[in-house]
């Protein structure tokens, strides 16, 4: 088995944030909050197996070879995930036990935030980046 990272095809990245979205759209929209499990399912799927179903499924319409379009960094993918997955469980969590406020919160803030990056702006990618100039910065002391 290759060690090798391979860059993640722009459009399967876009499409998961499109179907986080969509499903913070939808499960705030009819109140069915179990909706919110859906690309809870895909992304904890992609962070332990591997296997996002999401990716796995639009990567069968791809157009051209994954190498053909532009690459997102999986380590960057993870990370955004991390937080999307922990956001969406928690919030998923909050409305089970009844703590709608706080599910409205962070689920709001997933759904934000896919949606801002869809249009260009990765938040996740912000925050990682700000961290690492605090720690390269903390190194110089």
């Amino acid at each position: 088995m290759s060690d090798k990272i391979h860059p993640i095809p722009r459009p399967l990245v876009r499409t998961n944030q499109w179907v986080i979205f969509l499903s913070v759209v939808l499960a705030l929209a009819t109140g069915q909050e179990w909706i919110l499990a859906i690309p809870l399912v895909a992304g904890l799927s992609g962070l332990l197996l591997h296997f996002n179903p999401v990716m796995r499924l639009a990567k069968l319409f791809l157009k051209k070879a994954p190498s053909k379009y532009i690459p997102e960094d999986p380590a960057q993918q993870q990370f955004n995930q991390v937080i999307a997955v922990v956001c969406l469980g928690f919030g998923l969590l909050s409305f089970l036990l009844g703590f709608n406020v706080i599910g409205y919160v962070l689920t709001v803030m997933v759904g934000m935030a896919s949606f801002i990056a869809i249009l260009g702006f990765c938040i996740g990618c912000f925050i990682l980046y700000q961290w690492k100039q605090y720690t390269y910065r903390r190194s110089l002391h």
